[in-house]
C-alpha cells in the first residue's frame, strides 16, 4: 500500500478533510494529514483567508513543506485547493516522489521548476467552479495534461469549489465517490 501526505485546504484541517483521508485509509493506504494552520479551521473561504494574509501565503506553503521533513521519500503527495501548493512543490522538488493528486487546484508548473519525468497526477474539479476556472487552475492545467501521457484532469459538472469535504456547504456525495474510485484506481497503479 502506498503512503500519502494529504494537506487541507484554505478552511483548514477540517472533519471532512480528515473523512475523505479515512476513505483512503480503509483502502489500506496510509495517509498523514499535516495541520499548517496549527489548529485553526474557519467556517468560510474568507474566513480561512484572511487568516492566510495575516500569516503569510509563503509560511503557511512552507508548514506543509516541513512537515514531510521526517517522513519517508517515497510519497504521494495530494493536496485540497491552497493544499495543492505545497503538494505540488514537493512532488516537483523532492526526491523519490511517487505521484501527485490535487483536489481542487493546479499551479502552473513552472512556479516549482520542471515536472520530473515519469511522475505521474491526477487534478480533479467541477468545470464550473469559480476558483480553479476564473483564476487560472484550468488554464493551467489543460496544457500540462496535454503534454504528459501519465496526468489525468476530471472535471465533474457543478460550481462547487472544496465538493469533497463532506463537513462543508459545497459537498457533493456522487461526485466525491467517483473521486475517491479515481484517486484509489491512480494509487492502485503505482508501482506496477
Amino acid at each position: 500500500m502506498t503512503e500519502i501526505v494529504l494537506f487541507h485546504h484554505i478552511q483548514g484541517l477540517t472533519p471532512g478533510v480528515v473523512a475523505f483521508a479515512d476513505r483512503l485509509r480503509e483502502a489500506g493506504h496510509t495517509v498523514h494529514t499535516p495541520d499548517s494552520f496549527e489548529g485553526r479551521t474557519f467556517d468560510s473561504i474568507e474566513a480561512g483567508q484572511a487568516y492566510l494574509g495575516e500569516v503569510g501565503f509563503e509560511t503557511v506553503r512552507e508548514r506543509g513543506v516541513q512537515a514531510v521533513a521526517d517522513l519517508p521519500q517515497e510519497l504521494v503527495y495530494a493536496g485540497f485547493s491552497l493544499g495543492c501548493m505545497p503538494a505540488q512543490k514537493l512532488v516537483q522538488t523532492r526526491p523519490g516522489a511517487l505521484g501527485g493528486l490535487f483536489y481542487h487546484g493546479f499551479a502552473d508548473p513552472s512556479w516549482f521548476g520542471e515536472w520530473p519525468a515519469g511522475i505521474p497526477a491526477q487534478i480533479h474539479s467541477m468545470d464550473a467552479d469559480p476558483f480553479f476556472v476564473d483564476e487560472g487552475d484550468l488554464d493551467a492545467a489543460k496544457p500540462f495534461v496535454d503534454s504528459h501521457d501519465d496526468v489525468e484532469l476530471f472535471l465533474y459538472p457543478g460550481d462547487g469549489h472544496l465538493f469533497t469535504d463532506s463537513s462543508l456547504s459545497d459537498y457533493d456525495a456522487d461526485a466525491t465517490a467517483q473521486v475517491v474510485e479515481r484517486s484509489l484506481a491512480f494509487l492502485a497503479g503505482l508501482g506496477r
